[in-house]
């Protein structure tokens, strides 16, 4: 079982107080946004969803379309760039949580629900939500599925934790409309306690080609895994993000095939700010410990910004921070909670996470 459930109602908690206290800042961070030369002041603007959910499945496909998901079944859609948001979950999924969503348009999403057993679901939709069709089903007791991502619009894998002593795949190449098992082969063995973060969908991240990466804890240190086949084999390499039984990467990005960051922490410490990021510049076969500032606490989500050389997000449940140095140091510019980041090819970038809580990132 992933550790990030079982003390998942713990942190949920505290989170509600961070989310009362950001959301309380105007316009969700206007008086403490950055300033940073010519890449400009980062803040994030709330979008009221009227949900109560903590939504840690986010898509951005654009400026106007975005999906959310997260506990209760809640699966949350905007068309009109959040200025309101449609309740279109999958029916009778209310125990189910929607850690992962990926979609490509309005109407086309694929949803992750996570847990043991059965929990561990795959659902898609291609009508914006008013019908869905579950598309995979978990059987194995000792599976519990983490993350998926998309290489293109039909090609894809979701991610389980070590069964038999590997991490286990499964793809699809129908747009999330059927799924099978990855063969382990090329897997490296994991080692004892080594496990994903179901913490923001990125704990699996796809990049140029058929490359694929996977952020692993629950070790020290935590471990990136790399594949340039699409998934057929894979390379590990420890990070300078520390891990620990509930501490490891939790989120892993590649901006192009050399250019990667990585951010972590420890979950049960949310201010700690000493390992929690990373960087690489040869495609993940070393990792470098940021060496200025680090992210202001754990952080589960990050993403590059699009339109950008090397600025990129993280977020976490005490704020978010920017880097204009591709990774190397980071800045805080809001103090609210979010556990998601994610950036449309267009350039807008959402943020989600307790409470119902979603924004869209101002650049000015």
């Amino acid at each position: 079982m992933t550790l990030l459930m079982r003390i998942g109602s713990a942190m949920a908690a505290s989170a509600v107080v961070l989310v009362s206290t950001g959301a309380a800042m105007p316009a969700a961070g206007h008086d403490n946004g950055l300033r940073h030369g010519n890449q400009g002041s980062y803040s994030w603007q709330l979008s009221p969803t009227g949900s109560t959910a903590r939504l840690r499945g986010l898509s951005a496909v654009s400026a106007d379309v975005a999906w959310a998901s997260g506990t209760n079944g809640t699966v949350l859609r905007t068309t009109n760039g959040g200025a309101t948001w449609s309740s279109v979950g999958p029916p009778d999924t209310g125990t189910l949580q929607f850690r992962d969503i990926e979609a490509t348009s309005a109407s086309h999403a694929v949803a992750l629900s996570i847990g043991e057993g059965e929990d561990s679901r795959v659902y898609v939709t291609d009508d914006g939500g008013a019908t869905w069709t579950e598309s995979f089903r978990n059987h194995e007791a000792a599976a519990f599925y983490d993350c998926m991502a998309f290489f293109n619009e039909k090609d894809g894998l979701a991610l389980s934790d070590p069964v038999d002593g590997k991490f286990r795949l499964i793809e699809t190449s129908d747009a999330g409309h059927s799924w099978s098992i990855v063969d382990n082969a090329g897997m490296p063995a994991a080692r004892p306690g080594e496990f994903a973060f179901a913490a923001s969908g990125t704990c699996l991240t796809t990049g140029p080609g058929h490359r694929a990466y996977i952020g692993s804890g629950g070790v020290n240190p935590g471990r990136v895994y790399s594949t340039k086949d699409a998934g057929a084999t894979w390379d590990v390499q420890d990070s300078p993000v520390a891990g620990a039984d509930a501490g490891g990467v939790f989120s892993v990005r590649f901006r192009d095939a050399q250019r990667g960051i990585s951010v972590g922490g420890d979950f049960t410490n949310p201010t700690g700010n000493v390992d929690n990021a990373a960087f690489t510049e040869d495609g993940g076969a070393t990792w470098l410990a940021a060496t200025g500032r680090t992210p202001g606490g754990y952080r589960s989500g990050s993403a590059w910004v699009p339109g950008t050389s090397r600025t990129a997000l993280a977020v976490g449940p005490t704020g978010s921070d920017v880097s204009v140095d591709g990774g190397r140091s980071w800045a805080a510019f809001d103090s609210g909670s979010f556990d998601s980041v994610e950036c449309a090819r267009d350039g807008a970038c959402w943020a989600s996470g307790a409470q119902g809580r979603l924004a869209r990132l101002s650049r000015s």
